[in-house]
């Protein structure tokens, strides 16, 4: 099943929504060209890798994406819902269901043929009524990766592209009771909703969000029973409006923090000169076509001026396309894979080095900083440049979302779906899923950290300092 354009705008990883932290956003015109297609690399999807963005509606006067209509199979083999093979005196009772699970289908057309032959509390629509079972089977999945969409929602997830949104600009995931990455769906106290990352800028950081805060109500009212699609719906809105968290922060009562919403531009790449100009360092908050192709252009001028130290800061980074991955991390390696791709059949394929990075001279020492909210393909190029040897990792154990998801629109106009197709590996075939990828040198962050003060950077420029980048690998 190749993935149609429908397939490039976000998530993440958890379910995204038009948000600031989606992985396409950034500063750029507001009808951009969707990326071109990478039939050229094996195995890889043009899917995005990514958390759950809290979002809230598409910022006005942005158009509407073109969205290209893929075919979906629903419950292998067949179209559930669309005549199709031919079962005899059965035929009229369980169109399009395989011979060999008849027997397994009979429950579910026992009951749609009740609903549509018999129901008598008024009238029925057959559309919604088929919405809600496609609904239910992802659902039943109890993966808050995968999620059914209605046609606005998914029509607005698609226009992330444009790099504007209104909501209050953070990444959410799911989180077990030790504190670990989960991947349950309906929240309660097994099952809690963390924040990955507030985005650069966002009325959320401005707010004082932070990575690790766990949301457990918005406006007075508990998330405990929802799904992660449902509580990121009460958390957006639209600009000007506010919205109140009750946050739980390192075990602490929970306390209240307004946000107001309003209209997100991120920037996806930032670029400085540090060490009085001999250390490059950039630092990548998203994942798009775009901010990888702004980001070798970047490496690439460093290099061309001499320099041979060199930062990438993939903190707060909630990930984004697969194939922007693959070209970022090519810009520090020359050759091998990059990351492996395991399918539902766990046939694994490896997606290899693109030529003509800017910076794979061994001689360039490449330090690279995470942290918790380093999630999907900010995992792929932290886990390749460290399986690789390529770079020292500085910071905290990041996110740990080791899956792949793809969209794709529904026939006949019933919403959308997004589902995960894959697992992703680390060169080292290393799947850092519910884990996440150790740095080589740890930095404890305090928990009072005053604004100015940035001890993962400072080690990072202390580590170039050195006569040797290499250091020993964290256990």
């Amino acid at each position: 099943m190749h993935p149609s354009s429908a397939d490039r705008p976000t998530l993440e990883g958890p379910a995204p929504e038009p948000s600031t932290s989606t992985p396409s956003t950034t500063e750029q015109p507001a009808d951009p060209a969707p990326p071109s297609p990478a039939s050229s690399l094996p195995g890889s999807y043009q899917v995005p890798l990514v958390p759950v963005t809290v979002a809230g509606r598409r910022a006005s006067g942005i158009p509407v994406v073109a969205i290209a209509l893929a075919i979906v199979i629903v419950l292998g083999g067949g179209g559930l819902f669309m005549a199709g093979y031919s079962f005899g005196q059965r035929q009229a009772e369980t169109p399009g269901t395989p011979v060999n699970q008849e027997e397994a289908f009979k429950p579910f057309w026992d009951v749609y043929n009740a609903i549509t032959k018999r129901y008598a509390g008024g009238e029925i629509d057959n559309k919604t009524v088929i919405e809600g079972a496609i609904k239910g089977m992802i659902e039943a999945l109890d993966d808050p990766y995968s999620s059914y969409l209605t046609s606005e929602e998914y029509r607005e997830s698609l226009q992330g592209i444009s790099g504007q949104f209104e909501g209050i600009g953070a990444e959410i995931g799911t989180q077990g009771p030790d504190g670990t990455t989960s991947t349950c769906a309906t929240l309660g106290p097994e099952c809690r909703l963390v924040i990955i990352a507030p985005i650069q800028g966002s009325p959320a950081l401005k707010a004082g969000l932070k990575s690790g805060d766990l949301i457990v109500g918005v406006d007075g009212s508990t998330l405990d029973g929802l799904t992660v699609d449902e509580a990121r719906d009460r958390i957006r809105g639209d600009k000007g409006t506010e919205v109140t968290l009750s946050v739980v922060r390192d075990g602490s009562k929970p306390f209240d923090i307004p946000i107001v919403r309003d209209v997100i531009i991120q920037e996806e790449v930032i670029q400085r000169d540090l060490a009085e100009g001999t250390v490059g360092y950039v630092k990548l908050t998203g994942f798009s076509e775009h901010a990888a192709e702004v980001l070798a252009q970047e490496v690439a001028k460093d290099v061309l001026v001499g320099r041979t130290k060199l930062i990438l800061d993939l903190r707060g980074n909630p990930g984004g396309f697969i194939t922007a991955a693959r070209s970022v991390a090519s810009q520090y390696i020359g050759e091998g894979t990059i990351f492996w791709q395991e399918d539902a059949q766990g046939k694994q394929e490896a997606t290899t080095a693109a030529a003509g990075g800017a910076a794979i001279d061994p001689s360039i020492e490449v330090v690279v900083l995470i942290d918790r909210g380093s999630a999907s393909a900010s995992e792929i190029v932290a886990g390749a440049l460290q399986d690789s040897g390529r770079a020292t990792l500085v910071g905290e154990t990041s996110f740990g979302k080791g899956t792949i998801q793809t969209w794709e629109e529904l026939a006949g106009g019933s919403g959308a779906m997004r589902l995960t197709i894959a697992k992703w590996l680390t060169p080292d075939k290393r799947w850092i899923h519910g884990i996440g990828i150790t740095p080589d040198v740890a930095v404890e962050i305090p928990r009072d950290l005053p604004a100015n003060e940035d001890p993962v950077l400072d080690k990072a420029l202390e580590i170039l300092a050195a006569e040797s980048a290499v250091l020993p690998k964290a256990a």
